[in-house]
């Protein structure tokens, strides 16, 4: 049985369809199908069946992802137990960041790291989604969070740091006659979308943003008022924030990574330099360079 079959129909049985094993496979919709169907075929059962609610896993389907999923924990383990004696400082290091962070304030950082290791081949993945490090999705994962997984080892580097920010002149204006806030709708993370409802009495509202690049956009463009990170408020010079930071709204800054690469030497070159280099821009994720 060919191992790559197997990860292909683990993909598709726990993406729960042949687009999103696509997806996850970085590979064609037709690929994942055709790939499927062969496998089935030689080993003459059915596997998945597609029903209305999407692709269920069949009696022998189910089984063979038992045991799948057993012979691809061994590997990874093999895999780690390898990686975790790698002592040279080259080779490919895949990094997680959600997307907010990743295309603004910790870009100069993995630059900086390249340009001292051009050896390691970084790989940014960007997600706001959770990535799987023991399935080595990514190995090393920056998170806000105040409860990283009691399965993964890591540092809290910095407190992150929010509060609610608009633009400029809208915020002067609320100010100057003291009107309430006209709040985005956001669905970017579980945190945005609770401390609005915390704050926000509207039941609806006129625009919404399932991303917090699109908020910010929103926010620069006149349209209300939103949570952001203070990293984010205060590097754009449009916006204003409304009012100080509250510590009930502070998240933790992770970085994140299987202890079976604990001693790989690119991971370790990797976390002390973005340990270093987030230290040194704390007053900017803890919003203390905000003017109040």
């Amino acid at each position: 049985m060919n191992w790559d079959d197997l990860q292909l129909f683990l993909a598709v049985a726990r993406t729960g369809s042949v687009s999103g094993a696509a997806r996850r496979l970085a590979v064609q919709h037709s690929t994942v199908s055709r790939r499927l169907h062969k496998f089935e075929e030689s080993l003459g059962v059915r596997l998945i069946e597609r029903k209305k609610s999407g692709y269920e896993l069949t009696e022998a389907g189910e089984a063979l992802r038992q045991s799948a999923e057993r012979i691809e924990q061994e590997v990874l383990e093999v895999d780690g137990r390898v990686q975790g004696k790698d002592t040279q400082l080259s080779g490919p290091l895949r990094v997680t960041a959600i997307n907010n962070m990743a295309s603004t304030v910790l870009m100069p950082m993995f630059a900086e790291f390249s340009r001292k290791h051009p050896a390691v081949e970084l790989h940014l993945l960007v997600s706001n989604a959770d990535v799987s490090l023991p399935e080595r999705e990514a190995d090393v994962a920056i998170r806000l969070t105040n409860h990283p997984s009691e399965t993964l080892i890591g540092k809290r580097l910095v407190t992150v740091s929010s509060t609610i920010y608009g633009h400029q002149d809208y915020i002067r204006r609320l100010n100057d006659h003291g009107e309430p806030p006209e709040w985005l709708g956001v669905t970017c993370c579980v945190f945005h979308r609770s401390w609005t409802r915390q704050h926000c009495e509207q039941a609806d509202h006129r625009v919404y943003s399932d991303d917090t690049l699109l908020t910010q956009a929103a926010l620069r463009e006149g349209l209300g008022v939103s949570f952001l990170p203070c990293f984010m408020g205060y590097s754009d010079p449009l916006l204003a924030r409304y009012c100080a930071p509250d510590p009930a709204h502070d998240l933790g800054l992770w970085l994140l990574w299987h202890p079976d690469l604990r001693r790989t030497a690119r991971l370790s070159a990797f976390c002390d330099h973005m340990k270093e280099a987030v230290l040194n821009q704390q007053r900017l994720f803890m919003g203390q360079t905000d003017a109040a």
